[in-house]
């Protein structure tokens, strides 16, 4: 069963600003990578610059007829994954501020035990929520087309893919993360029904164990030649303002625990 989507109508939403609530979660954020990015070993020597993150998806090809992807198209790519957030008895989302106060934003976790501590924290600041507010879960493809709305949205990533990004990344690695980290291999770019699906992961354990499958022989750390990482923020702009057949619609997100076959069967259907 699909999420439920947590918006009854976007005019009904309710901008209860908590700027402190706001300014401890993007402070959570910050110190979060940056404890990651300096518990890390220090960087190896180094060594050639891999590919460009999802390079194999970055070459357009000519066309007599090009237009840019569509957000419908951008939407489909991303559904199927699950994100949590908090919202009222009325299952409209509980917004925040940003930092600056200067505008309300729903914050959107991966994890939904961090959408649990943020449903402690709204609990705890603001009393008429206390019995009222609940975790509830969104698809990917529903907040994006939000954000096509106007709706701003802020995502609290999972740490252990900050971590493993960060390992991946060939620069510094002390200069942290920024986004939610999505990774992606050549080897897994598969063909149905005159289709192509380049699939992009939200979990590496998820993309190793798909690597696996291809050679066995490319079992452990090896596995990480073959993995590029990238932002899901970058990503989606990238899909965004590329034309059609330059190869970024065949971009698919497996939802995590899923693999891409198992993916690609369910919205084929």
């Amino acid at each position: 069963m699909e999420p439920s989507n947590p918006l009854l109508s976007l005019s009904t939403i309710i901008h209860q600003h908590c700027l402190r609530l706001g300014a401890e979660f993007s402070a959570r954020v910050s110190d979060t990578t940056r404890f990651l990015a300096g518990n890390l070993p220090p960087p190896r020597r180094p060594r050639l610059a891999p590919s460009p993150p999802f390079a194999s998806v970055s070459q357009p090809k000519q066309t007599a007829n090009t237009a840019n992807l569509s957000s419908e198209h951008v939407a489909k790519a991303l559904a199927g994954t699950a994100v949590y957030t908090v919202s009222n008895s009325d299952n409209e989302f509980v917004l925040i501020s940003d930092p600056n106060g200067a505008k309300s934003i729903g914050l959107l976790c991966f994890r939904q035990e961090d959408a649990e501590a943020f449903l402690a924290q709204v609990r705890l600041r603001r009393r008429e929520l206390r019995s009222q507010a609940k975790v509830v879960p969104i698809t990917l493809d529903q907040v994006y087309m939000l954000k096509v709305e106007g709706i701003a949205f802020r995502f609290l990533p999972d740490p252990v893919q900050i971590k493993n990004a960060l390992e991946l990344k060939s620069a510094d690695v002390r200069s942290g993360f920024d986004g939610v980290p999505v990774f992606q291999s050549d080897h897994l770019v598969v063909k149905k029904k005159s289709k192509r699906y380049c699939p992009v992961y939200f979990q590496k354990e998820d993309i190793e164990k798909e690597l696996s499958k291809v050679s066995r022989a490319s079992r452990g750390p090896g596995l990480s030649r073959h993995i590029m990482v990238g932002s899901l923020e970058d990503v989606l702009k990238k899909m965004e303002i590329n034309e059609k057949n330059s190869g970024w619609e065949d971009l698919i997100f497996i939802p995590p625990g899923k693999s891409h076959s198992q993916h690609i069967q369910e919205i084929t259907k």
